[in-house]
């Protein structure tokens, strides 16, 4: 069996209990509760046992505590994917957003999602979906206008006609007069 790694000398339990205390992240306060039995004489295994991990994860704490010290110990996030759109290819969306396009250079007179699609295409050789555009589009602070669909063949005689002619205003009751009898 190899020799364990030792832990930083510059740290010791009782610090490690102060910074357990102090942490927001339940995760590093478990990792840092472990080393700080380590600290005070436990064994490995013991300090797996705090830690409700194998001893290959309490050895991967070690490493990460010498390295980077009580904040390699807080639980990362994971980077997730590389995004698509670089910010050149974001900055001449947006020059070519502001600009408008140009019907007889792009053959439309309003920029949909697809057309921008596939000017990314042409230009810069990027695939993107329209999903994804629509959220680069939104971040970047463009919203999707569009006007109130009219159909082409509403006739707005037969919307008229159609229409039913308002109310007469009510007028208040002629007074009873008190000479007359009532019913």
């Amino acid at each position: 069996m190899a020799a364990p790694i030792p832990l930083r000398s510059d740290f010791d339990a009782v610090r490690l209990r102060m910074l357990a205390k102090r942490s927001r992240d339940p995760d590093q306060t478990r990792r840092l509760l472990a080393l700080a039995a380590i600290y005070d004489g436990a064994s490995r295994s013991e300090a797996a046992r705090i830690g409700c991990v194998t001893l290959q994860i309490v050895r991967d704490w070690v490493l990460r505590f010498n390295a980077q010290g009580p904040d390699g110990l807080v639980t990362g996030r994971a980077p997730g994917a590389k995004p698509i759109l670089s910010d050149a290819h974001r900055q001449a969306l947006q020059r070519i957003l502001e600009d408008g396009p140009i019907p007889a250079v792009h053959g439309v007179v309003r920029w949909r999602i697809a057309d921008l699609m596939q000017w990314l295409w042409d230009e810069f050789a990027v695939s993107v979906s329209k999903q994804t555009l629509s959220r680069e589009l939104r971040a970047m602070g463009y919203r999707k206008l569009s006007a109130r669909p009219r159909h082409h063949e509403k006739d707005e005689a037969a919307v008229t006609a159609f229409k039913k002619p308002s109310r007469r205003v009510w007028r208040r009751s002629r007074a009873i007069s008190a000479s007359r009898p009532a019913a």
